[in-house]
């Protein structure tokens, strides 16, 4: 996170909910989505990477992922990744058949089908304001989506078919402008919170015994307990911070909480394996110096403490921004990463316009030792911002 961000994040939760400010700043984000750490510097030029939002997989070679049209019933192997389109981009055409704000997911033998369950996500530029996120299983065998015709949360198996719908209903309306999805890995949770809030609650739905437990928004779910009982969050505005709440069922708890407020921005993973760590990366970047970040630690989520700081190695020399992923395992964490050119702020001239839909970028991930810091190349994909891919497992706090 960068204070630019930090500044928009907090203006948006002071502005009334569909009023012009919030309008604003929410298309303000969503342009500049794809710079992540060069929100400091109001601008990022990002280099021609191609003219599709076609995704190409690399760890055996290219190969170009094949549209299959959408989703099966049923029969549709694990997942690699999925990605967002929006249809309109600055440069370069759109891809054939291309559907504003959709959902494709993309198997491991290369397939990709668009999940016309899901509901789109929507720009202001075009009809609204809302975003509507997707996640999915740490095995790939399960996704999570916003349902637009059961007007809430649901889970699909994907090989079976079988649609598990959340009880209570979910309004459109709380699906801000940035949300968060976590599915739990056998399907049976899902978590979900958005900025601005609005006032409104982030939500931990247990899909099997169709209850759900109101949580605090703003707040980014890295982390859930196999029993569903503790859940750990991460927030990165105005100050980055951990939380951890034990003890959610029933869900009239209040639970048991714990956070800790850090002095300097982060980026996080995921919770680790053990339960009660996270990987970091620290966020230097300033208006006049964007893309800049700290080397890689290890944190604990109870007490802030970094132990086990070390530089990354074997990146790409020319990598400039870095996502924090799902864990590979207890001593591997997925980082995925983009190159892109920053300029300071002050080489920004006033009247440059801004980009509505940035054209397809190319994101490289790697399994990173935080032991050692040595990084080896898992894939490359091409999606148009960091917020637009997710991989299987549970998201990072960006």
């Amino acid at each position: 996170m960068t204070w630019l961000r930090n500044v928009l994040v907090d203006l948006a939760d002071e502005s009334p909910q569909v009023d012009l400010a919030e309008r604003t700043i929410a298309t303000r984000d969503r342009r500049r989505r794809t710079v992540m750490s060069s929100l400091a510097a109001a601008m990022v030029v990002i280099t021609a990477l191609g003219v599709t939002a076609a995704v190409r997989l690399l760890p055996n070679g290219s190969q170009e992922a094949a549209s299959q049209g959408d989703l099966p019933a049923r029969g549709v192997g694990p997942l690699s990744h999925a990605y967002k389109t929006f249809c309109k981009p600055d440069r370069g055409k759109a891809p054939s058949g291309c559907r504003d704000g959709g959902w494709r997911v993309v198997t491991r033998s290369g397939k990709a089908y668009y999940v016309t369950e899901a509901l789109p996500s929507l720009s202001p530029g075009r009809s609204g304001l809302r975003d509507s996120p997707l996640a999915i299983s740490r095995d790939g065998r399960k996704i999570a989506y916003y349902s637009a015709k059961e007007g809430t949360f649901q889970v699909r198996d994907l090989a079976s078919g079988r649609r598990t719908t959340a009880a209570d209903k979910v309004p459109k309306s709380w699906l801000g402008s940035i949300s968060h999805l976590m599915l739990s890995d056998d399907g049976r949770f899902v978590a979900f919170s958005k900025v601005p809030d609005f006032k409104d609650p982030a939500l931990l739905i247990d899909m099997r015994d169709r209850v759900v437990r109101q949580l605090p928004n703003r707040w980014v779910p890295i982390g859930l307990s196999q029993d569903g009982a503790t859940i750990t969050l991460a927030e990165y505005s105005p100050n980055s911070q951990l939380r951890t709440i034990s003890n959610l069922w029933p869900s009239s708890s209040a639970g048991n909480s714990t956070s800790v407020i850090l002095p300097k921005h982060y980026h996080f993973s995921p919770l680790a394996p053990d339960g009660k760590t996270v990987a970091v990366i620290e966020d230097r970047s300033t208006a006049e110096k964007p893309c800049r970040h700290g080397d890689l630690a290890l944190m604990d989520t109870s007490t802030g403490k970094k132990r086990k700081t070390t530089a990354i190695s074997g990146l790409s020399p020319d990598v400039s921004q870095i996502s924090l992923r799902t864990w590979l395992s207890a001593d591997e964490v997925t980082a995925l990463t983009t190159s892109v050119r920053c300029r300071p702020a002050s080489e920004v001239p006033d009247d440059e316009p801004a980009v509505v839909d940035p054209p397809s970028l190319a994101m490289t991930a790697y399994a990173v030792n935080v032991r050692t810091g040595k990084a080896r190349k898992l894939a490359t994909y091409k999606a148009q911002d960091f917020f637009g891919i997710v991989l299987p497992g549970p998201p990072g706090a960006l």
